[in-house]
Order: structure tokens, then C-alpha cells, then sequence
């Protein structure tokens, strides 16, 4: 019984300390996030400067799984280089180390929990009563976190200390170290931070579970073991991305075997040499002098390092642009066609996006598509709500930039089309961005226990799914229409868009209700006309001719 205890009292200690890091990690990205990215963005002039970047900031972070991340983000945007972006992450695993002296110096040697204590206080006092303001709310959250992470240590300890006394672990002490080397990397797997591995292993090694040559493998397993995060954030991932992680894998592969087979002279350097005698100190030691050295050693290779990735994954491996990723602006006729079906796909799924955001079946539109065969291979259907509407922000980025190089290309009459086309994709982002703002008050009105606001959300979404059923006849034959079916669709938008609200204040006058619900279905009536005119006049630029989209456009005044 006592030992099943243990073993919960370090679960429970392992729990506290992921949690507490992750409030700090985030406490520390909203409090001072942006100004971090405008530092790297300003550092990484040079491989030295982003080294040191790295560096910093995941010192200041506590992260190097967030900085890792926000670095692919700059990458995927092509703000930083590859080689950059490499240096940044190799700085980053050696200012994760500032965590484990933290740890090692004040966990074992100081009566934390005097301050630990304290901080959890004041922090949970200060997020109750200040919680609204975000500099107190995340001021908050630091300092629950900077307490939970000390006392889920003291879980840590304890449990490791009874366990010593009733178990016998000496039996492990003479296995191969490869096999305490995988133990690091499983660990470290398991719980997505090397952070914890290295807390788990400090406990084990304070209590005398293990000895400082098994800390030290244990360690080194987690060096590889941490990069499984960023390796899973760059599946869907452009090249560049992709490249940058490959990497990081290949760099702490090889660091891990170099440092695994000279550990027994890097711990006599430590022991011998240094003269470090307390063994927490001599693993945060190691860790510090392997990440280090592995910089070292990788620097004047940088540039040749980063020549050899880009020879892996095609650069089109994550563009969401179907067509015009294939076409090329010496054909522009060619590419013209290629953006008018481009423009028709992302009319399209910015269609399916609208009607899921509302909860309605898709499943008319997916059966009547041209691009199930396009959607199934990047995996559309399958993407979140927020996954799609980035997925279509960056189609629409894709194709704003092959405009710009295409329209230079065209004579008038095919340029007047391909500003059309743009104009089309335009006002079908506008519309997913309309539907986008109002998420919250979706959520609120469907949810809702008050009949008068269910009724009215439940209205608006079959009159919107008659709309797009009408909407989806052109898409699906665009040759036969005329400005008049547009006319006809856009006086139904806005004949829904006024009898719902007439309907709706016509039962508030009658209905105790308060003024927020008002407020809100006032907001998501406006919105859906917005979202709904939005899409018809992209289908309108995508399907009329110069002359008739013109007249279209006179006619209501647009």
C-alpha cells in the first residue's frame, strides 16, 4: 500500500510540475510574447546572434518547445532562413538548461516551499479578484506556476525518498547504460518535456535511485526525446518547416550518439577536472556542456548543413493552392484557367466552411464538388473549423501573390477577368471572416435555453441552407446564368436578413429577455447578411462576364 502511495505522490508531483510549467509558459508568452518575437526577429542577423537569441530567450520562456514553435511559425511565413532558423533552435536547447540549475540549486538545497507556498497564495488571490485585467491575470499565473513547480518537486522528492526504502533498485544499477538511455528518451516522450525528465531525474538521482553516470544517459535520452513536439507540429507543414524539424532530429540524433559514446570521459572532465563533487549540480553540468559543445561543433557547418535539408520535401509538399501551383505566368492564358478553377475551389470550401460553423450538413455540397478528389488528398474534410479557415487564409495568400506576378503577363480583357477572379476570392474570405467573428455568439445562441433565441438561430440555419442550396445550382452551372438570378439570391438575402429581425423583436416585445441576448442575435443577424452577401457576390465574380457583373453591381448600388 505504501509504495502504490509513492507512486501516486509522483504521478500527482509530475502532473503539478507539467502544469506548472505550462502556466508559466504561458503567462510569460502573453505577458511579454510579442516583444520576444520582435527580438528574434532582430537578433537573427547572423548564426552567432541567433545562437544567442535562442538562447535568451528560452532562458526568459522556460520553453524551448515554445520558442522551437514560434521559430517554424517564422519559418512557414519565410521570415527567417533555414540556417537561421536552425541556430535559433540549437540556442533554444541550451537555454532550456537555465531550468534544470533552477532546479538543481533551489529544489534540493532551499526550503522552497517557504516561498513556493506563498506565491500560490497570492497568485490565486490575485487571479481572483484582479482576473478580468490580463497583465494580473497572467501576472497571476506565473506565480501559481513558480509555486506548483517547486511543490510538485517536493512530490517528486518524497516519493523518491520512500521509495528507496522499500524497494531495492540496486538490482538495476548494472544493466547497460543504452537501456537508462532509452528510459530518457521514453520519458521525455511520454510527457512532451524535457524539462520534467530532467526534474524526474535530479529526484531520482537526490535519493539515490540512480547514480550520476545512469542520470547522465537518462539525460542524454531526453535530448531526442524532446524534439518528438516540434517533429509533430510540422506534419501539414510547408518544406521549409519540415526541413528546419528534419534538422533538429538529425542534429540532436547525432549530438546524443557523440555524447553517448564519450559519457565516461565527460563525466571524469566533470568529477575530475571541474571537481564538481555534488552530483545535482554535476548532471545540470553535463547537460549544459553537451548542449554547448554540440553548438560548437555544428556552427561552421551551418551553412553546408542547411545546402543538404534542402534536398529533402518538395517546395509544394504544403501549399493549399490546388491549380495554380502547377501553372506557370510564361502560359498566361494558361494560368488564367488554372486561377479561375483556383478561384472556384476556394469559393467552394469557403462555402462548406460557412455552413459547418453554423453545425449544417454539408454533405449536398461534398456530393455535388469537382474537388473531393483534391480535398480528401490535403485532408480538408477532416481539418478543424479553425484548421480550414487557416487553411483557406493561406489558399488566399497563395493566390493574392500569383495575381500579382500573373497580371503583369495578361493583355486588358483577360487582366479585367483575372481582377475579377482576385476581387471574387476577396469577398469569399470576407465572408468565412464574417462567419469567423461570430463563433461566440453561434455557440451562445444553440446552446441556448431560451426558446425565443434557439427558435431564431434555428430559423436562420434553414434559411441559410436554402441559400446555399440555390447558391451551390450556380456554382454547378455557371454557363446558363444572369445577372437576374443574382438579383433574385441577393433579394432573398436581404428580405431574410429584415423579416428575421422583425420576427425576432416582434417575440422580444412579448418575451422576458435580456438586453445581451438582444445584443447578441442583433450581431449574428448582421453578420450572417454580411457573410451571405459576401459569398453570392464572389459566385457573381466568378460566373458573369465583365458587362453583366457591372450591371449586376449598378443595380445594388455596389
Amino acid at each position: 500500500m505504501d509504495m502504490l502511495i509513492s507512486i501516486l505522490k509522483l504521478c500527482a508531483g509530475i502532473g503539478l510540475f507539467l502544469f506548472a510549467m505550462y502556466l508559466i509558459e504561458e503567462s510569460l508568452k502573453n505577458l511579454s510574447g510579442r516583444n520576444f518575437k520582435r527580438f528574434l526577429q532582430y537578433i537573427t542577423k547572423n548564426r552567432f546572434g541567433a545562437v544567442a537569441g535562442g538562447a535568451i530567450v528560452t532562458a526568459v520562456l522556460q520553453s524551448s518547445s515554445m520558442v522551437s514553435l514560434m521559430v517554424l511559425a517564422f519559418v512557414g511565413a519565410g521570415v527567417f532562413s533555414m540556417k537561421n532558423a536552425i541556430a535559433i533552435i540549437l540556442g533554444a536547447n541550451l537555454g532550456t538548461t537555465i531550468d534544470s540549475w533552477l532546479v538543481a540549486t533551489l529544489g534540493f538545497s532551499v526550503n522552497i516551499e517557504v516561498v513556493a507556498y506563498p506565491a500560490v497564495f497570492v497568485g490565486g488571490l490575485m487571479l481572483i479578484v484582479f482576473g478580468k485585467h490580463k497583465y494580473t491575470k497572467y501576472l497571476s499565473f506565473f506565480l501559481i506556476g513558480f509555486g506548483l513547480l517547486f511543490i510538485g518537486l517536493s512530490f517528486m522528492k518524497t516519493s523518491m525518498e520512500a521509495q528507496v526504502h522499500t524497494f531495492d533498485f540496486s538490482r538495476y544499477a548494472n544493466m547497460p547504460l543504452i537501456v537508462f538511455l532509452f528510459i530518457g528518451f521514453v520519458i521525455t516522450l511520454l510527457v512532451q518535456s524535457s524539462s520534467v525528465t530532467m526534474a524526474l531525474t535530479l529526484t531520482a538521482l537526490h535519493a539515490g535511485v540512480v547514480t550520476f553516470p545512469l542520470a547522465a544517459a537518462i539525460v542524454l535520452g531526453s535530448e531526442t526525446g524532446t524534439t518528438i513536439k516540434i517533429l509533430l507540429s510540422a506534419i501539414g507543414g510547408n518544406s521549409s518547416k519540415k526541413r528546419v524539424v528534419l534538422g533538429n532530429l538529425l542534429f540532436n540524433i547525432f549530438i546524443t550518439v557523440v555524447a553517448f559514446l564519450f559519457l565516461k570521459p565527460t563525466l571524469f572532465l566533470i568529477t575530475d577536472i571541474f571537481k564538481i563533487s555534488n552530483p545535482l549540480i554535476g548532471l545540470v553540468t553535463f547537460s549544459s556542456i553537451v548542449n554547448l559543445v554540440g553548438i560548437i561543433i555544428i556552427i561552421p557547418f551551418l551553412e553546408p548543413f542547411s545546402k543538404f535539408l534542402e534536398k529533402f520535401f518538395k517546395d509544394s509538399d504544403a501549399e493549399t493552392t490546388a491549380f495554380i501551383n502547377h501553372a506557370t505566368t510564361k502560359e498566361p492564358e494558361t494560368a488564367l484557367d488554372l486561377f479561375r478553377r483556383e478561384t472556384t475551389y476556394f469559393i467552394s470550401n469557403a462555402m462548406l466552411l460557412n455552413l459547418t460553423q453554423l453545425g449544417i450538413d454539408t454533405a449536398f455540397l461534398i456530393e455535388n464538388s469537382a474537388f473531393n478528389t483534391i480535398n480528401n488528398k490535403r485532408k480538408f474534410y477532416n481539418k478543424m473549423v479553425e484548421e480550414q479557415y487557416d487553411f483557406l487564409c493561406q489558399q488566399q495568400g497563395e493566390m493574392q501573390a500569383f495575381y500579382l506576378e500573373l497580371r503583369l503577363k495578361l493583355e486588358d480583357e483577360n487582366n479585367n477577368k483575372l481582377n475579377q477572379l482576385i476581387a471574387a476570392a476577396r469577398n469569399a474570405l470576407y465572408s468565412i471572416k464574417s462567419m469567423n467573428d461570430i463563433k461566440i455568439n453561434i455557440t451562445n445562441l444553440k446552446n441556448s435555453s431560451k426558446d425565443i433565441k434557439f427558435n431564431f438561430f434555428l430559423h436562420q440555419k434553414n434559411e441559410m441552407l436554402d441559400l446555399y442550396n440555390l447558391m451551390n445550382s450556380v456554382l454547378i452551372s455557371p454557363k446558363i446564368q444572369t445577372p437576374q438570378t443574382f438579383k433574385t439570391l441577393y433579394s432573398k438575402i436581404e428580405e431574410t436578413y429584415n423579416l428575421s429581425l422583425f420576427d425576432f423583436y416582434k417575440q422580444a416585445a412579448t418575451t422576458q429577455i435580456e438586453d445581451l441576448d438582444i445584443t447578441i442575435a442583433i450581431n449574428f443577424n448582421r453578420a450572417l447578411f454580411t457573410s451571405n452577401k459576401d459569398i453570392l457576390i464572389a459566385i457573381k465574380g466568378l460566373v458573369l462576364d465583365e458587362t453583366s457583373d457591372n450591371d449586376f453591381n449598378e443595380s445594388i448600388n455596389y
